[in-house]
């Protein structure tokens, strides 16, 4: 035992004393990069300290006017902007990388929706990048509806099962589902729109969607 203890003794001075050994060897190189590190994350904090976390404040207080013009329906001047204030379109183009940025283009695809720009709409809100419960579905499924708009039935309903699909709640959900069932039924697919309709009724019954679902049951049921 005694043996074994003065082998691991002498085992562990040989580790320190090669570990000292490359130190003394590798001084330099060790200190260069410690000294890039320390650089390295000095420049992270900075990038975010003053010049991230401005142009996101900056952001939003552009986003301000262009909200208001969304909020009273006037979609033209929410995307472009006037003389004083960048709109959606601006916003992206400027501040494109930021949180604001990101939210703008959800804006964008939805104010070009309601202006029957659906191309634009699709673009937009596919570049959308939100992670939130609803927005993320909404985009979705407003996808959905700006591919119907152009004769794409079996796009929208690929999208809308998509939108079903990344949020259980009943604000998107049975919304997704119901779109998704009218469009498989459109596209002659009525086992598909049935299974989308009983979706409704069975998980979401407390849902606007699921109150008149029986009938549309029985409509694909029955055809």
């Amino acid at each position: 035992m005694e043996q074994q203890i003065e082998e691991k003794n002498t085992e562990m001075g040989n580790i320190i004393t090669r570990s000292e050994e490359f130190i003394k060897k590798n001084q330099k190189t060790i200190l260069t990069i410690g000294i890039a590190l320390v650089v390295v994350a000095v420049a992270i904090f900075a990038y975010f300290k003053f010049y991230k976390q401005p142009r996101e404040a900056k952001a939003a207080n552009e986003m301000f006017a262009a909200e208001q013009w969304f909020a009273q329906g006037d979609y033209e001047t929410a995307l472009k902007g006037d003389d004083t204030f960048r709109g959606f379109l601006g916003i992206i183009d400027t501040y494109g990388s930021t949180k604001v940025g990101n939210l703008a283009k959800y804006y964008a695809g939805v104010a070009n929706l309601r202006l029957g720009n659906y191309e634009e709409a699709a673009k937009w809100l596919g570049k959308y990048s939100g992670k939130d419960i609803f927005t993320r579905p909404l985009a979705e499924m407003m996808q959905g509806d700006a591919a119907m708009e152009q004769g794409q039935t079996q796009k929208a309903a690929d999208l809308y099962m998509k939108a079903a699909n990344m949020d259980d709640n009943y604000i998107t959900a049975p919304t997704a589902l119901f779109k998704a069932g009218m469009s498989y039924f459109m596209l002659g697919s009525n086992d598909k729109a049935a299974e989308c309709f009983n979706k409704v009724k069975k998980n979401y019954p407390e849902s606007t969607e699921a109150q008149d679902i029986d009938k549309y049951i029985a409509l694909v049921e029955n055809k």
